[in-house]
């Protein structure tokens, strides 16, 4: 064979070998990353071609399915109540992608997680029957919650402090799911409208969103005061001056009320007046390693707290001067917690010191209604001692039945509770935040932990306190979680 004929011939012959490795190599491995790509067209056409499994509460489903009129989508995602729970469900659409428990179950609840496939589905490449997610969530407290809040910027969150089962999530303003779950012209204008909208009502306050705790977070460092021993008794006389002079500066810290009775005061009287200076100088005593540890053990500066949904992490700061340690101890500086972890930090007081792991799933579940997922009771720490959890709640109680949290009063029930009021913009010139955390317990040894924060702009400033804007709030769903009246 002519040499140059040979040599074209093993060419050729090895451009072959190569096509026939890339062809196999796209169909066995690029195939099936395309295939699985969440941008893949057919894969999007065949989720929303048959209806959806759904999120329930109270054993009653909030979503459902709609046949759609036009598209490639044959079905899209509906909502019953959607502005109520979209707090807790998130939204499906075709358009804007899926969140919160939409989006981490969205294999069970479309049928193409493998969990719901039958092996005649896994052989032929078909979607399994759709399963269902069940909460934890209870449907009066959710009510009693979102109508509290009404038209007001803020969130509330009920906690069952023996379980850890979040009993409501409210974030509002809120938004209505179904109308961006499909792809019409119409669902594109409520989006821009959402998306546009100054008061952000896609944003979750109350588990993706952090703010200044103010007076509420008093309850943290008193727990590291008694669980430290650098007080023994919530009856105890501190060392605190009044007024106090942050350490380092000639700044003078000062309380809301000038005629309290701050100066030297306990721990069970501090908290009944919110005594900023009591509680300034109670961290700047502590030193921050164990201020920060404290709110550590309740939460705080966990980056991978799941409820499922991952919720935003709360801080304490670290690395600052006396001087600022100080205003951490009355929840400023730069302290930031969502309503999700003060709630859990009163729901710890409330348990005997023991914090529940928080969840809003307690089951998930195939076509059938056979479990796919439970979701147990877990303890997540122990923040303080029983001992010191009981000298807590006792001070909180004070506050409910003599100090800055009257509102918050149930005939015949136990309640204790902390107000807040937290400054914030620049040079503190926006309205203050409003926070009220509490718990209750009947004579049947119910519980339920509630924290509430209400944003309203619009209010008069003088008129802003815990008690009067997130105290009735609170209360009314303490109520529905006791089913008082």
């Amino acid at each position: 064979m002519n040499k140059t004929i040979r040599r074209t011939a093993v060419f050729c012959f090895l451009l072959v070998i190569a096509l026939l490795a890339r062809v196999t190599w796209v169909q066995e491995v690029d195939g099936q990353a395309l295939a699985d790509d969440k941008y893949n067209r057919r894969n999007m056409i065949a989720q929303y071609a048959n209806p959806f499994g759904d999120i329930i509460v109270g054993g009653q489903p909030v979503t459902g399915s709609a046949q759609t009129s036009n598209g490639d989508f044959k079905y899209k995602r509906t909502y019953t109540d959607g502005p109520l729970y979209s707090a807790v469900t998130g939204r499906m659409s075709q358009v804007y992608g899926a969140t919160q428990l939409e989006g981490i179950y969205q294999g069970v609840l479309n049928g193409t997680d493998s969990r719901t496939k039958s092996l005649l589905d896994v052989v032929i490449g078909s979607h399994g029957k759709p399963g269902d997610v069940l909460t934890t969530i209870e449907p009066a407290v959710q009510k009693t919650a979102y109508k509290g809040l009404g038209n007001k910027n803020g969130a509330a969150v009920a906690i069952d402090p023996k379980t850890g089962n979040i009993l409501a999530m409210v974030s509002t303003p809120s938004y209505d799911p179904s109308k961006i779950a499909g792809g019409s012209k119409a669902d594109g204008q409520a989006w821009q409208q959402y998306s546009q909208d100054k008061s952000r009502p896609l944003d979750n306050r109350a588990l993706r969103q952090t703010y200044p705790p103010g007076s509420t977070f008093k309850l943290v460092v008193a727990a590291a005061a008694l669980q430290d021993g650098l007080y023994s008794s919530i009856d105890q006389s501190t060392s605190s001056p009044n007024p106090y002079t942050l350490p380092g500066t000639v700044s003078r810290l000062t309380n809301e009320n000038p005629a309290a009775p701050c100066e030297n005061a306990s721990i069970r009287t501090a908290l009944e007046y919110s005594c900023n200076t009591v509680f300034a100088k109670m961290a700047v005593d502590l030193g921050q390693d164990k201020v920060k540890a404290m709110a550590d053990a309740f939460g705080f500066d966990s980056g991978n707290l799941d409820i499922p949904v991952r919720a935003a992490q709360s801080v304490y700061p670290t690395k600052m001067p006396k001087s600022s340690l100080a205003q951490t101890g009355i929840g400023q500086f730069d302290v930031r917690a969502t309503p999700l972890q003060m709630a859990m930090v009163v729901s710890a007081i409330a348990n005997g010191g023991k914090l529940m792991a928080p969840h809003m799933v307690s089951k998930v579940t195939d076509s059938g209604g056979d479990p796919l997922q439970t979701f147990e009771p877990q303890r997540k720490s122990q923040p303080i001692s029983e001992s010191t959890a009981k000298q807590l709640q006792d001070a909180m109680v004070s506050v409910i039945q003599k100090g800055t949290g009257t509102n918050a009063q149930i005939p015949g029930v136990e309640v204790g509770g902390k107000t807040g009021t937290a400054q914030h913009g620049v040079d503190n010139g926006d309205n203050p935040y409003a926070w009220f955390v509490s718990y209750a317990k009947d004579g049947s040894g119910k519980q339920v932990a509630v924290a509430v924060m209400v944003d309203d702009p619009d209010a008069v400033r003088s008129e802003i306190s815990g008690n009067g804007l997130a105290g009735p709030i609170a209360k009314s769903m303490m109520q529905a979680a006791l089913k008082t009246s």
